[in-house]
């Protein structure tokens, strides 16, 4: 059922006067009132989400309307199946246009780069039809499958349209490989494995982060469709002559450091990917690890190219280093193949510069042997700073040992940061280490060390609120009052951020949500200064759950990320829809820009229509 806004208007007056009338002469109104007051909150809650989609029609960004109408069909389905079956349509062509948009761009960049002789790796953007997809195939198969097969031909177009030269691209740049693979790993966590695999299918042709981290997050909801996926994998590695020894590290990562992934550069620099703590390695068939060792032998021990005539992504420093990281592996499950490996990286070391071979680097052992097993850290560090001949060189070891030990919540990598000699690299460090720190007492739910470091840490505001947030939440139910404090920490935090900063309205959103259920009068107060700071910030969302960090330097580059729900405005709009469902909805009108205002309203809308479902986006 539609309604014009002067109707929704109406009912929103009607139920505040019945709910006044019923609180003077009913205070404990009869089941049949609160039904009836249920029925209306529907049809506003409906209402709501029908304007919403209707106004979506002509927002300007076309992706926010593909996802709006997408995500107003996805709260209409049950109540009025085929308006949200019109609604998937539109969302679907405007995500079409946005899709052929950004794969036009892809392509432009890509022959810039080819007409400048520079390396052709140009990631995806938002890959919109697969996100509409993943809301239409939870409700309605056969349209699912109409759309997929719309998305499947549209890629083997793309792909019959590169050329055989352009093989060696990243093939993420292809209908947004890698917003795929994020979308069919949400799938995952949802349960949806066969969907997942839908999705996933055309993007798993190829060795890179996404699709390892794909398989690994399938691995532990479907081990036999992921180890065939995996399989399938192997087989197109061993055929692409572009494969090579970053190729066989990413491959390893499946087996050997799940959401652990790591490679080189071609002047020795290494980069590291970690999605989560250290997770072990799984228990897989003896015959699937044999093949990956028998695959990895063939690229490694491909003949090398004079350095000028080397085209791959590691180079041979990064080959050497490689091999060097992986032989423990040969070694220990395929000694037969081990001594034709040492013979290839002695080869391979005549191109590879002297202080790349000696001694240690981090990047080289890191998730292959559990730390008991490599000896003291320290002491391994001390063995390389006594071998290096330069300030710089001592500062990357400090570096790397102080990124290794903090991310385990070793306090001796503080220690190490304040060693570095050169002021920006150390600044740098201790800004990426502190927060590992603080990501690990996060985890270990300790609130003193969470606090500690608070106070202490080279820390940004918004990393500051995340984890005041955090630590009130383990207090929240044994000190209440210890709660309350931690939020006021945070709020003082929040408003140290700049107004025209998307990171503020962030923050103020976390803080509301701690506040919602301790000091409800407070959080409605907070959600005003959200609203005035939201408005002030044009790159500001809505919908923005992550908190990361990245450090660089001349031999690394390490990200960390970390999940902060509570900075999404759904999150806030939950508790306060729950609380006063006219109130919130008066809020939600208030934001100026099509995003939040759309994220605010279908929260609210949810909370009504599935009261007992976790929120989605």
């Amino acid at each position: 059922m539609r309604l014009p806004f002067a109707a929704v208007a109406f009912l929103c007056l009607a139920l505040i006067a019945q709910t006044a009338f019923a609180q003077t002469k009913k205070p404990k109104p009869a089941a049949e009132d609160v039904d009836a007051e249920a029925a209306q909150q529907r049809t506003i809650a409906i209402s709501l989400v029908t304007s919403l989609a209707d106004e979506a029609r002509s927002f300007k960004d076309l992706t926010r309307r593909a996802r709006v109408q997408a995500r107003a069909a996805d709260v209409l389905w049950d109540t009025d199946p085929e308006r949200a079956r019109e609604l998937f349509r539109r969302a679907w062509e405007a995500a079409e246009t946005v899709d052929a948009e950004a794969a036009k761009k892809r392509a432009e960049e890509m022959r810039r780069m080819e007409s400048a002789g520079e390396p052709v790796v140009v990631r995806g953007g938002p890959d919109l039809r697969s996100e509409v997809l993943r809301l239409v195939a939870k409700r309605d198969r056969k349209l699912g499958e109409e759309f997929l097969k719309a998305l499947d031909d549209a890629a083997e177009k793309e792909r019959n349209d590169v050329a055989a030269d352009q093989r060696r691209r990243d093939p993420s740049t292809r209908l947004g490989a890698s917003q795929r693979l994020q979308l069919a790993r949400r799938l995952v966590e949802d349960g949806e494995v066969e969907r997942a695999m839908q999705f996933a299918a055309p993007a798993l042709n190829s060795v890179n982060i996404d699709t390892i981290f794909f398989l690994s997050a399938l691995r532990e909801k479907n081990a036999q469709s992921a180890d065939a996926a995996y399989t399938n994998l192997l087989a197109f590695a061993a055929r692409d002559p572009n494969s090579d020894a970053n190729t066989v590290s990413g491959l390893s990562s499946y087996l050997f450091t799940p959401f652990l992934y790591v490679t080189f550069e071609r002047d020795g620099g290494a980069n590291q990917s970690r999605q989560r703590g250290p997770t072990p390695a799984p228990q897989v068939d003896a015959t699937l690890r044999n093949n990956f060792l028998k695959v990895a032998y063939q690229i490694l021990m491909q003949p090398l190219a004079a350095p000028d005539q080397d085209r791959t992504t590691s180079g041979q420093t990064g080959k050497y280093l490689m091999i060097k990281r992986l032989l423990p592996l040969f070694e220990q499950y395929a000694a037969d193949l081990a001594p034709g490996l040492r013979t290839q990286m002695t080869a391979v070391a005549s191109y590879v510069p002297p202080q790349m071979q000696q001694g240690e680097n981090r990047a080289v052992s890191v998730g292959i042997q559990p730390e008991s097993e490599e000896g003291d850290p320290l002491q391994r560090m001390q063995e390389r700073l006594d071998r290096a001949k330069t300030s710089e060189e001592r500062d990357a070891i400090y570096a790397d040992y102080a990124v290794s030990l903090s991310q385990d919540g070793d306090p001796h990598g503080q220690d190490l940061v304040d060693k570095i000699e050169n002021t920006e690299l150390r600044k740098s460090v201790k800004a990426y280490t502190d927060f590992q720190l603080v990501q690990f007492a996060v985890r270990k739910k300790d609130v003193p060390e969470i606090t500690r470091l608070v106070k202490s840490g080279e820390l940004t505001s918004i990393q500051k609120v995340w984890a005041l947030t955090s630590a009130a939440k383990f207090v929240v139910a044994s000190e209440r009052s210890r709660a309350t404090d931690l939020l006021d920490e945070a709020l003082a935090e929040s408003r140290r951020i700049s107004g025209s900063d998307p990171d503020r309205a962030r923050a103020l959103t976390a803080v509301a949500a701690g506040l919602a259920d301790i000091d409800r009068v407070r959080a409605w107060e907070i959600v005003s200064e959200i609203v005035k700071a939201a408005n002030g910030a044009e790159a500001y969302t809505g919908e923005d759950s992550r908190i990361a960090s990245r450090l660089q330097t001349k031999m690394m580059v390490v990200v960390t990320n970390a999940t902060a729900e509570d900075f999404d405005l759904l999150a806030v709009f939950r508790h306060l829809a729950r609380a006063d469902l006219l109130r919130a909805i008066q809020l939600a009108k208030t934001f100026t820009a099509e995003s939040p205002r759309a994220v605010a309203t279908l929260a609210i809308a949810r909370t009504v229509l599935e009261p007992n479902q976790r929120l989605r986006g």
